[in-house]
Parts: C-alpha cells; structure tokens; sequence
C-alpha cells in the first residue's frame, strides 16, 4: 500500500481531509444524525437504529471517534457515545471557512 505523503499538505487541509473521510459513508452520517436527535450518550441503541451488524456499528464507530467527531465512555460493560460538541464546532468552522474560499456571492 502506497503512502499518502499527508506531512507534505498543511494542518488545515489534513484537518478538512480527516473529517470529510469520517463523513464520507452513510452509516456514519447515520450514527451522527441518531446522536445529534437523541442529545445524550447512547449505548446499544445505534445497532437498533443503523441497519448493519454490531461488528460494523463498531467500526464505524471508531473512525468517527477518531476523527474526533463523537466521543465515548465507560458505563459499566458498555461504552456510550455521544457528538463531541468541541469538536463538531471545529469541524463547522473548518468547513465554513474552506467553502467560503469557494464562495461566489
């Protein structure tokens, strides 16, 4: 597998890279949307909503924490995730501003 040379872009366009590939599948989008409508840490709830395996969710969700997009906690034998409003707030502005460069108005 060939590398991706990413310490040759900036912070900025490494940043906007991480995040657009955390997004860039439906189940995330998916397991975003169901954490923003609930507001609150949910558990074992996404495997109920997404209509993937537990295996999957999981996954998905790592990259979304990875990305930093939500963030997880213990609860017992669980780990309850939740957006990671700091972060989704770097996200928007880092997006904001990338889409105004573009911007024709």
């Amino acid at each position: 597998m060939g590398t991706t040379k990413s310490e040759e872009f900036s912070v900025r366009d490494n940043r906007i890279a991480d995040f657009a590939k955390a997004l860039a599948h439906p189940a995330r989008i998916a397991i975003l949307r169901v954490l923003a409508e609930r507001e609150k840490c949910v558990c074992g709830d996404l495997v109920e909503e997404i209509p993937l395996s537990q295996s999957t969710v999981s996954q998905h969700l790592k990259e979304l924490k990875s990305a930093g997009l939500i963030k997880g906690e213990i609860e017992g034998p669980k780990i309850c995730y939740c957006i990671d409003a700091e972060n989704w707030k770097k996200m928007n502005k880092t997006f904001k501003k990338f889409f105004k460069t573009f911007d024709q108005d």
